[in-house]
């Protein structure tokens, strides 16, 4: 496996991200790192994210930061000039995986059915993203996709939090959750990152409690 998807599969849950505010990206990533888990899966859907990548990129080079929502092949090279390791879709776009393929981005198309996952392993791919992972079936649904596709891993966001994400994680397919629980939007616009180093500290105890 790649040496980026090994490391996102060490972490176990990759915190997702929304950052309104380029004040907030420093705080955040010195919360994550203090709380165990030195990643960031940042969405590229607000005017911060370019900026908030490379803020957090340059500050704590030992982080894993990559780039969500990712839709078109500009925002692949703005993301991955601002520091992003990695590229994250809500869907298989196959222009988008074909060109991060060719330049070697690693990239994590949304799945939900056995045509996404057939069009990732004709790209070559290792790891999907599976979304949004409860509303489309969940564990089950991912049980059931994984069994015909022996060498597809899965990581499934969307409705994961902490009453369910030990299921998810101890199932050997899947590489790690994606999960913005312990990042919520309202705790990161009100400033509040010594709770959100708790709520982190909370992940990484789970993670460690499943995977040991």
């Amino acid at each position: 496996m790649n040496a980026i998807l090994e490391q996102m599969q060490g972490f176990g849950i990759i915190p997702v991200v929304v950052i309104n505010d380029v004040k907030d990206a420093e705080p955040l990533a010195k919360a994550l790192c203090e709380g165990g888990l030195p990643c960031a899966e940042v969405t590229f859907r607000t005017d911060a994210a370019e900026e908030s990548i490379r803020i957090m990129a340059e500050k704590f080079p030992e982080m894993l930061i990559g780039a969500g929502t990712v839709l078109t092949t500009e925002q692949v090279d703005r993301a991955v000039a601002a520091g992003a390791k990695f590229i994250v879709s809500p869907g298989l776009n196959p222009r988008i995986v074909k060109y991060c393929v060719e330049k070697g981005i690693v990239i994590t198309p949304g799945t939900t059915n056995p045509s996404d996952v057939e069009q990732a392993i004709e790209n070559g791919l290792e790891v999907v993203k599976f979304f949004p992972a409860e509303p489309a079936g969940g564990l089950k649904m991912i049980k059931a996709m994984a069994a015909p596709y022996v060498g597809m891993k899965f990581m499934p966001t969307g409705g994961i939090n902490p009453n369910n994400v030990r299921d998810y994680l101890a199932y050997d397919r899947i590489i790690a959750c994606g999960g913005s629980w312990m990042v919520d939007g309202k705790l990161v616009n009100a400033g509040e990152f010594d709770k959100i180093t708790e709520l982190v500290k909370e992940a990484v105890q789970i993670v460690k409690e499943v995977r040991g």
